[in-house]
């Protein structure tokens, strides 16, 4: 997705229910964390193209199955001891029925957040403790731009961390499917990628037999 979360909230305090009320007439998609409006910024083009990866891959794989990929624009709700945080994840696959009108995922089974300098400290912080609470949730997924880097929270180890690199393959449990860091960051432009290219073409490059 191209978008992200500015880092500062904006100044005005909203309850729940204003900020429901006024979101789904509104351009730019607003985050609602604790009270705080945090507008979805425009985003880089290395994490449009990351995220667009991702979606399309998912999508592709889920294509005849009752699991549907969902890109930026569908809210998820978060509980808090207050009501509800609402976040728009840049990806995310749902297996339970939405409504073609819903403008929420109550049920993710699986959420890909790219983090940038923006949103870094609350992808890995309020919204890591929020979603690994949500109980239809099996896997959490942080995605590196600026390098090559892959970190994945899975339900089935408490939430224990592993972290993939160029050369790995990860496999989604969640949705039983396999993918190479290497696809994943097709086109991305970034120190690490542009060293694994020029890796692939002197490995590719014939032999000079004279």
């Amino acid at each position: 997705m191209a978008l992200s979360a500015n880092s500062e909230p904006e100044n005005t305090y909203l309850s729940e229910a204003e900020y429901l009320a006024t979101e789904p007439d509104l351009e730019v998609r607003r985050e609602y964390i604790n009270g705080n409006i945090y507008a979805m910024a425009g985003g880089s083009t290395n994490h449009n193209i990351l995220s667009g990866n991702i979606f399309g891959e998912f999508r592709s794989h889920l294509k005849g199955t009752p699991c549907v990929t969902f890109m930026s624009d569908i809210k998820v709700p978060l509980k808090v001891s207050s009501g509800n945080n609402y976040v728009y994840p840049d990806v995310l696959v749902d297996c339970s029925k939405i409504e073609g009108k819903s403008y929420f995922s109550n049920s993710p089974l699986l959420i890909v957040e790219v983090l940038s300098k923006s949103t870094r400290k609350r992808d890995l912080t309020t919204k890591l403790l929020r979603y690994i609470n949500l109980p239809s949730l099996l896997e959490y997924v942080v995605v590196e731009q600026d390098f090559v880097q892959i970190q994945i929270f899975r339900k089935k180890t408490d939430w224990k961390d592993e972290f993939y690199f160029l050369g790995d393959s990860i496999t989604f449990e969640s949705i039983a499917l396999t993918l190479s860091v290497a696809d994943i960051y097709d086109r991305v432009e970034n120190e690490d990628m542009d060293e694994f290219r020029q890796g692939i073409v002197v490995f590719d490059q014939p032999e000079n037999d004279g």
